[in-house]
């Protein structure tokens, strides 16, 4: 097994623990976030979050508009597409102990996000780009999201903010909560103060993400997945990087 060197592989390292669980967290969340309200620039759509394309289908259903339920279905699918590849991957390097196996859906996210963003850049806009394009952003959001639900055991996610706020709300009423009364019997109630700081940090990245992503694609277009295509590709790349150094019996951080 490949020793953790640095930061960068901690946070895709097999051995977890709270702390690599929070940084690879907090990067994905600000990616997803950059990417949604980048896609609304771009393509005229969030592509992070399921709920409202189902229920655009829904409405397009009913009032007959065909090619925009087709739309709809397409993208829901793609996004079930990615975060099943995510659990492929991740389940196919643990099973031939590659030991870098939640850095491959990082590496598959950062080629995809990189693609997209040289095809904005080389093709004309609208038409079948576009058309392909809400597809594979949201197969690439389903595959980051199902890749933190592997990683943290299906404590976070990182492509919507439904359940962090939820989480944030029930972690504020216990703390509110009056928890003194002598005629209680069960055990009191508290906060989880950890968990909430993340939840507000996760909720943080999430909109710093959105704003970067929105100016970035208002301001340099296309060029602006490559960034983040490169954050994820550190990440993603760490380990063979560790492995190099490993080889050439060099000691330095990653």
């Amino acid at each position: 097994m490949i020793q953790a060197v640095g930061p960068l592989h901690e946070a895709v390292a097999p051995e977890r623990n709270a702390g690599t669980d929070r940084l690879l967290a907090l990067v994905l969340t600000f990616v997803a976030g950059a990417v949604n309200a980048g896609a609304l620039v771009a393509v005229g759509q969030y592509t992070s979050h399921m709920s409202g394309i189902v229920s655009a289908v829904a409405d397009n259903l009913a009032l007959g508009a065909w090619m925009l339920v087709a739309g709809g279905i397409g993208a829901l699918l793609a996004f079930t597409l990615g975060a099943a590849a995510s659990a492929w991957l991740i389940n196919w390097g643990r099973r031939h102990r590659v030991g870098e196996q939640y850095a491959l859906p990082l590496l598959l996210e950062a080629a995809l996000l990189a693609g997209f963003g040289l095809a904005g850049l080389a093709l004309p806009a609208g038409g079948a780009f576009a058309a392909l394009a809400v597809p594979l952003l949201c197969f690439i959001m389903g595959l980051q999201n199902a890749t933190i639900t592997k990683v943290s055991g299906a404590r976070m996610r990182t492509t919507h903010v439904t359940g962090i706020v939820t989480d944030i709300g029930i972690e504020l009423g216990k703390l509110a909560y009056w928890n003194r009364d002598p005629l209680w019997p069960g055990p009191a109630v508290r906060a989880d103060r950890p968990k909430l700081r993340l939840l507000t940090a996760l909720l943080a990245m999430f909109f710093l993400g959105g704003v970067v992503g929105a100016l970035g694609f208002a301001l340099a277009g296309y060029a602006t997945t490559l960034p983040l295509a490169l954050l994820l590709a550190l990440f993603g790349g760490a380990p063979a990087v560790a492995r190099a150094l490993a080889r050439t019996g060099v000691s330095r951080r990653a």
